[in-house]
């Protein structure tokens, strides 16, 4: 296996007659937390479904850790990436744990279906996550922060190098978000290879090795968050008039959108 976790080369992509993506060439490097955005309607989710072969390219090709996509059993990619798209559903009443073993499925031969190392690296996962103590209780019944961490806990039992996550602050509040972009890094900081779809400029900025700007189907620019978030690029691309600068305390780029007016 190649050490490069995802290649996309030449990928146009989209849905019926609609094309989203057009001739996207783009590499994740391996330990890095790399965010795309970019304005609604132009990409970010469809290049990741892409990405996880939830969605097949029209022309181009992904490799995954050298190896096409599209030649991988669903079992093999499941084994490599684990991917939380937008807003999961789950069963209703199933529970914190209930949700943690379905990320061991990948590696279940059908002739056992549940083990003692299943058991401990799900705990693991749900410990990790902040989750352990909430194993018991539905999904149903938790806040947005606490059930979006159960699903990461899915994911990181499914133990896969890399992980691709869309949107995963999505309808919690400042506080949650952070909270949740908080584990993300300590992910990162296990080995992890994270790819996040972020609306939110002030958190990609502060939160990411690496950022992808799309527009239009299109990859625009790609660089580390200091050095590429200028008020110009964020003008061109958002139509958003902005400062950008250094955070005196701990030297991470801050952006403050500025009056229209």
């Amino acid at each position: 296996m190649s050490d490069v976790p995802l290649h996309v080369r030449g990928v146009t992509a989209g849905y019926t007659s609609r094309t989203v993506l057009r001739d996207v060439d783009l590499t994740i490097d391996s330990g890095k937390i790399t965010t795309i955005i970019g304005p609604n309607g132009c990409g970010k989710s469809t290049l990741l479904r892409t990405m996880g072969r939830l969605l097949r390219p029209t022309t181009g090709d992904v490799t995954l850790f050298g190896d096409a996509v599209g030649s991988l059993r669903t079992r093999q990619i499941a084994q490599r990436l684990a991917i939380l798209p937008q807003s999961p559903v789950a069963p209703e009443g199933l529970t914190v744990a209930d949700l943690a073993a379905r990320g061991r499925q990948p590696h279940q031969p059908w002739y056992r279906q549940w083990s003692a190392a299943d058991e401990a690296i799900a705990a693991e996962a749900m410990e990790a996550t902040g989750v352990l103590d909430l194993a018991d209780r539905p999904l149903d019944e938790l806040s947005g922060g606490q059930r979006q961490r159960a699903w990461i806990a899915m994911t990181l039992a499914q133990e896969t190098p890399l992980l691709l996550l869309d949107e995963p602050t999505t309808h919690l509040d400042l506080a949650h978000a952070v909270d949740v972009l908080d584990l993300v890094v300590r992910l990162r900081e296990r080995g992890k290879t994270i790819v996040l779809v972020l609306h939110d400029l002030g958190l990609a900025a502060r939160y990411s090795d690496h950022i992808v700007v799309m527009k239009e189907g299109t990859i625009v620019t790609e660089g580390d968050p200091l050095s590429l978030l200028r008020p110009e690029l964020l003008r061109e691309v958002f139509g958003l008039q902005a400062h950008v600068f250094a955070d005196p305390v701990d030297g991470l780029p801050t952006v403050v959108p500025t009056s229209h007016a």
